[in-house]
């Protein structure tokens, strides 16, 4: 009696059927895979791990990104670095080697679509090895980011033309503040040459009283000569010389021409002080950073800008222990000048101008204040803004203090403001002792 197997038969159209549904399956990936490899954005590609880079695979969105058919662009063994910037090939050649130890590199270079237009592309290429690690095939992901290079090359155009522009405002910058300090020279000049022109005043006067004495003397020695030669007899003699030197004033003249040079002497050391002085304020032929006498710097500040507040304002000076402070000194003396002038001009009829130093924790500072007409509160932060000025127009560039900051920042330093109105105002620098130049 035999047996037949009625399953066999279902098990083979079970396996067939599964089979259909794997096939059908893998068409469908299959599909799906190479929609969306066409229609992404980048250019998906692979060529032989050998030194000439043939392409052995292209997406077909190669067509709409560059314009040229994929099988054209497999065909061509040189396709690829025909189609390359020339100026972008040594970059690339000079570093491709590096993708065998790295396994993988990314690029940025021009190619040529099929129009003669150089696009800017980005490329990533990556190594692909087999189970023995032997170099099986070179991968590439190609972008096209050309609307990204002119987005960048117009920022950097835009950035280039900012940082122009900020040079030229750092120059005009510069020259308000040479302005500024041409003008506080010649302020400053217009000073100097009145108080020296007090001495040099009375030098010349006193030159042309003692030329009258001279004479006066010179004639008397004449009389005295003739008188003695002409005349014999003692008694008439001396009655002769007393009556020359009692018309000649010789008493008056001996005691008046010694205060006379005395006085003159007085004078022309006045004028070399001043100018010595001026000296030390502008550290003729010092250029360098140097450890400086603050003290020194303030004393010849005053002596220099005494004509602009002697008039109005007394000094009283409350110095107290200062280290030498490494600094510009001439910077610095021009700091003191505009506070100084500054408080002087903040006080409308007579006041004080206090100056006070001290020195902690490796700082110095050095404090100017007035009892002038103070500054509110809305002006009070304003008043290191270039061209801000609480002075009436025409009498102060708001740039002095603008300057003094600018140079107290650049030696590490800053500038503290106390003001109330009706009360006065006190402004402070501090100074680091070992201080160096900052950008």
């Amino acid at each position: 009696m035999q047996f037949h197997d009625f399953d066999a038969p279902r098990q083979t159209v079970r396996s067939a059927t599964a089979e259909q549904a794997t096939s059908s399956a893998l068409l469908s990936t299959n599909a799906r895979l190479e929609y969306l490899i066409a229609n992404t954005p980048a250019i998906i590609y692979s060529s032989v791990p050998t030194g000439d880079f043939k392409m052995t695979f292209v997406s077909d969105n190669a067509r709409r990104v560059l314009g040229y058919e994929p099988a054209d662009m497999v065909a061509d063994p040189n396709f690829w670095f025909d189609h390359i910037h020339p100026e972008d090939i040594p970059t690339i050649f000079s570093s491709l080697a590096m993708l065998f130890v790295e396994g993988q590199r990314s690029y940025e270079y021009r190619f040529k679509n099929s129009e003669g237009i150089y696009l800017w592309m980005h490329d990533t290429l990556r190594l692909m090895r087999d189970t023995n690690n032997e170099p099986l095939e070179v991968v590439g992901l190609l972008s096209n980011i050309t609307e990204r290079k002119k987005m960048e090359d117009a920022l950097q155009k835009k950035g280039d033309e900012q940082q122009q522009l900020i040079i030229e405002m750092q120059q005009m910058q510069a020259q308000l503040l040479q302005s500024e300090k041409m003008a506080s020279i010649g302020q400053l000049a217009a000073g100097i040459a009145h108080e020296i022109n007090n001495p040099i005043g009375f030098v010349n006067s006193n030159l042309g009283s003692l030329r009258g004495y001279v004479d006066t003397l010179l004639n008397v020695i004449e009389r005295y000569d003739t008188t003695v030669a002409t005349t014999t007899e003692i008694g008439t003699l001396k009655t002769q010389l007393g009556k020359i030197q009692q018309e000649a004033e010789v008493d008056y003249l001996r005691e008046d021409a010694v205060a006379l040079v005395s006085e003159s002497l007085d004078g022309l050391k006045r004028v070399r002080d001043i100018v010595q002085s001026l000296k030390d304020f502008a550290h003729v032929g010092e250029s360098d950073w140097q450890a400086a006498d603050l003290h020194h710097g303030l004393d010849s500040t005053l002596m220099i800008a005494a004509n602009e507040f002697k008039y109005k304002a007394s000094i009283e000076k409350q110095y107290g222990k200062l280290p030498l402070v490494m600094c510009l000194a001439s910077q610095i003396n021009q700091v003191f000048m505009n506070l100084i002038i500054n408080a002087s001009q903040s006080i409308a009829n007579k006041g004080i101008i206090t100056i006070r130093t001290g020195a902690s924790d490796d700082w110095a500072w050095v404090e100017i204040g007035d009892t002038g007409k103070g500054i509110s509160a809305h002006e009070i932060n304003r008043i290191f803004e270039p061209f801000f000025t609480t002075k009436p127009i025409g009498q102060g560039t708001g740039l002095g203090l603008s300057l003094s900051y600018n140079i107290v920042s650049h030696h590490g330093g800053r500038i503290d403001v106390d003001s109330e109105v009706g009360v006065g105002t006190r402004v402070t620098v501090h100074l680091p002792v070992n201080s160096r130049p900052t950008t």
